[in-house]
C-alpha cells in the first residue's frame, strides 16, 4: 500500500509518497483545488494530512476514491517530527508525514460527515451576525454613555428605534455616523430572524433534533449543534467520554503525593459547550418545576451557581446522548437521578 503526505496550503499542497517500504516514489506540488483529481489517479493508499481548513474538503475527495484517511491533529505533528531541529518546510513536512505512516498507523480525528459540517457552518453563521450586532450595539451605548446617556435595558430587536428616540431628542439630534450603524443594526436584526427560522426549520425536519428538543433547555441551536458536532453517537462508550470530549469535565494537576483537580478542561468543541452552558442557566432562571433545575439549584445552595450550572450542562449532555444512542423519549423523572 502506497503512502500519500499531503502538507496542505491554501493554493499549492507538497505531496509526498512512498511505498510500503518507505522509499520516495514521488514528490511535487499539486494545486489544492486539484487534489481530488489527482488521488483519483492513485491506486489505494493511505492518505495522511494534517488538520487544516482544507482537510476535510481532501478526505472527503481521498475516502470517494476508496483510499483510507488519516487527519492527524496538528498538536501531534510536532511530537511526530515535524520541524525537527528548528528547520520546517512544506516537502520536509510531507516527508516526515509520510515516512512515519510507514511505520506505524498515525492517529486520525473524526472525520465529520457533509451533512454535519454544512450545519456548523450554519450555526456559525449566525454567532457571527450576533456577535456584530452585540459589538454595534456595545458600541452605540459606549457613545451615549460619553455624554452621561444611559439607555435602559431592552431587547436587541428593539434597540435601534430606542436610541434613535432617545438621539432624536436632543437638540444635536443624530449624526449621520450613528444612523449608518443603526441602519447596519436594523439590517441584522432582521438577518438574524431570517437565520433563527432557518434553523427552527432544520431542527423540526430532523427527527432526532426534534427529539432532542423536547428536553427543557433545549432549542434549535443547542440540539443543532449537538447533532453536528456528534454526528455518530456510537463513537463514545459512555457519557461520561463525551462529557470529556466536549471540555465539562475537571482537570487534574496531580504529582507524587499531591493531588489536585482543576476546573473544567474547557478542551473541544467550544460553541456547544457554551451553547450548552447557556441553555443550563435558561433552565436554572425559568423557576420551572422540572426535576433538573431543582437538583441544579440544590448544587447552587450548596456551592454556588457557577458550580451548578455547569453540573447541569454536563447532565444535558449526558441526557441528549442516552436519548439518541437508545433512541428514547424523555424522561423527566430518570434525570433527577
Amino acid at each position: 500500500m502506497q503512502h500519500v503526505a499531503i502538507d496542505l496550503g491554501s493554493r499549492e499542497s507538497q505531496i509526498c509518497i512512498r511505498d510500503h517500504a518507505g522509499e520516495i516514489l514521488v514528490e511535487r506540488k499539486v494545486a489544492t483545488a486539484g487534489l481530488p483529481k489527482f488521488l483519483a489517479k492513485q491506486p489505494p493508499s493511505r492518505v495522511v494530512v494534517e488538520t487544516s481548513a482544507e482537510a476535510f474538503f481532501v478526505a472527503d475527495a481521498a475516502l470517494e476514491c476508496g483510499h483510507e484517511v488519516r487527519v492527524v491533529p496538528a498538536t501531534l505533528v510536532r511530537s511526530l517530527g515535524v520541524g525537527e531541529r528548528g528547520i520546517k518546510t512544506d516537502r520536509r513536512d510531507a516527508r516526515k508525514l509520510s515516512e512515519v505512516s510507514t511505520r506505524i498507523d498515525l492517529p486520525s480525528v473524526h472525520v465529520p460527515s457533509a451533512r454535519s459540517r454544512e450545519r456548523k457552518v450554519i450555526c456559525n453563521s449566525r454567532a457571527k451576525l450576533l456577535a456584530a450586532r452585540t459589538k454595534l450595539i456595545n458600541y452605540v451605548r459606549g457613545y451615549l454613555r460619553a455624554t452621561a446617556t444611559v439607555l435602559p435595558r431592552r431587547s436587541p430587536e428593539t434597540f435601534p428605534a430606542l436610541a434613535r428616540a432617545t438621539l432624536l431628542s436632543r437638540s444635536d439630534g443624530i449624526g449621520a455616523h450613528i444612523e449608518r450603524v443603526l441602519v447596519v443594526l436594523d439590517v441584522l436584526n432582521a438577518e438574524i430572524k431570517q437565520a433563527d427560522q432557518e434553523l427552527l426549520a432544520i431542527a423540526e425536519e430532523d427527527p432526532v433534533c426534534s427529539r432532542l428538543m423536547t428536553v427543557p433547555g433545549v432549542g434549535p441551536v443547542i440540539a443543532i449543534r449537538f447533532v453536528a458536532v456528534i454526528d455518530q453517537p456510537g463513537r463514545f462508550h459512555s457519557s461520561h467520554h463525551l462529557m470529556s470530549y466536549l471540555g465539562l469535565t475537571p482537570g487534574e494537576n496531580s504529582s507524587s503525593q499531591r493531588s489536585h483537580r482543576t476546573g473544567i478542561t474547557k478542551a473541544g468543541a467550544s460553541d456547544l459547550r457554551f451553547a450548552l452552558v447557556q441553555g443550563a442557566w435558561t433552565l436554572m432562571r425559568s423557576r420551572s418545576p422540572e426535576p433538573m433545575a431543582a437538583w441544579a439549584l440544590e448544587i447552587a445552595a450548596r456551592r454556588n451557581k457557577q458550580v451548578a450550572v455547569v453540573a447541569l450542562a454536563r447532565k444535558l449532555v449526558g441526557v441528549l446522548w442516552a436519548m439518541w444512542q437508545h433512541d428514547s423519549e424523555y424522561q423527566p423523572k430518570m434525570t433527577a437521578a
